[in-house]
């Protein structure tokens, strides 16, 4: 009768300890590991989300960047980080595909508790201005010209850029070479400077380089004109039917983390998907803001994983 008169004791005790946790959240500083370089799109959204969600919560949410090994290096530290919230990590499609690139030191499903989706995003191709192509048709002829010669740089093995690339050298039937940079954002300075001709880059951090004239925009991923580059076609009807090339972002902590702070994560970043000033945002970059329960999320990554690694092993590609 003791141990059950303790036990229920517990068990009521918890039970007032989960609201206080999440009422008493945060009462410091959180940090939001980006495993990527500044520049990239991950880099971009989670900036954004850092930002309102600092204002919201009313503690800072400080961006710390690590990057390496296709964000494995920066998702390691976040596994292997204290359970407590304060602590999250941004996530793409790169987190669905390094799995099937690298042999990671954690799981990238049961080493972590999905918080949040937050946007999904198309990508847009560009090319060096000196590049002498004004549509996806020239691009398509040229590579057909010139196999091999042509170069497509990207954010690093297994990023999005990298499989728009591939996917387009597979459904458009074109040789192009691959250049893998540490980044979204090197990959696009050394396009700038003609280092390489071609790139497959989210409209969420290109849009500034098209409109400044240093990249020249072909055509856009989805399965629709993009509202914030409306003038140009979309890579299927400009000539190669059946591409579709989307990503997408979210936020996800450490295992064990607790759940009334994941479920307070969870609300306060809707609230800020939501509100006029985050869809602004996320609008300029050409983000579409995305709703999910935390549940729903976890098992949309599930679902990632498992689609891309046929497209990974179809297009052969290697962690290097």
């Amino acid at each position: 009768m003791r141990f059950r008169a303790a036990l229920l004791g517990l068990l009521a005790l918890a039970a007032v300890a989960a609201p206080a946790l999440a009422d008493d959240y945060p009462n410091r500083s959180i940090r939001l590991i980006i495993p990527f370089p500044p520049g990239g799109s991950n880099d971009v959204v989670g900036r954004i989300i850092a930002n309102q969600l600092g204002e919201k919560l009313g503690k800072q949410v400080f961006v710390d960047n690590r990057a390496g090994a296709g964000g494995v290096v920066g998702s390691d530290l976040a596994a292997k980080a204290a359970p407590d919230g304060y602590t999250l990590l941004v996530v793409s499609i790169a987190h669905a595909v390094d799995p099937w690139l690298y042999k990671e030191p954690f799981d990238p499903v049961k080493d972590f508790v999905p918080v949040s989706i937050i946007a999904t995003g198309t990508n847009v191709l560009t090319v060096n201005p000196a590049v002498p192509v004004h549509s996806v048709k020239e691009l398509l002829a040229l590579a057909k010209a010139k196999p091999g010669v042509l170069n497509y740089a990207s954010a690093g093995i297994g990023s999005f850029q990298h499989l728009s690339g591939e996917l387009f050298k597979l459904t458009a039937d074109v040789d192009i070479q691959h250049v893998p940079y540490k980044g979204g954002g090197p990959a696009m300075l050394a396009v700038i400077a003609g280092e390489d001709q071609v790139m497959f880059s989210s409209i969420v951090q290109t849009v500034p380089s098209i409109q400044s004239g240093q990249l020249r925009a072909l055509a856009t991923g989805g399965t629709q004109r993009s509202p914030i580059l409306p003038d140009l076609p979309t890579v299927a009807e400009a000539g190669v039917p059946g591409y579709v090339a989307t990503n997408w972002w979210g936020i996800i902590a450490p295992k064990d983390t607790p759940q009334p702070i994941v479920d307070k994560l969870h609300d306060v970043i809707g609230e800020l998907l939501d509100s006029a000033a985050t869809k602004k945002y996320l609008d300029n970059e050409g983000a579409a803001p995305v709703h999910m329960s935390s549940a729903e999320f976890g098992k949309f990554i599930e679902a990632e994983i498992a689609k891309w690694g046929p497209v990974v092993k179809k297009a052969g590609m290697k962690a290097e």
